[in-house]
């Protein structure tokens, strides 16, 4: 079963998430596994962009990713098994 998912998915392993821009509305896909557990998690809003953190950043960009991150804050901590931890890791 794993390596046909990851085939059929088209990522390249585990916990490694992928662009996605043809799918209409998520950005990335992700297999996630943890533990013995497995899941496909597609996440993002396709066409938005995050705000990862760079040097001389603006005061908007700051606060936009730090407002994401507070009102998802929970999700996030819930770990791999959720679209918000891959979202925060990948766009944010």
């Amino acid at each position: 079963m794993s390596d046909s998912l990851l085939k059929r998915i088209g990522v390249s392993g585990y916990n490694k998430p992928k662009a996605t821009p043809k799918h209409p509305t998520k950005s990335h896909v992700v297999v996630a596994r943890e533990g013995g557990q497995t899941k496909t998690i597609h996440f993002g809003q396709q066409g938005v962009s995050g705000s990862p953190r760079r040097e001389g950043e603006s005061e908007a960009s700051r606060k936009r990713r730090e407002s994401f991150k507070a009102r998802h804050r929970r999700n996030i901590a819930k770990g791999k098994m959720s679209a918000a931890y891959w979202a925060d890791k990948v766009k944010w």
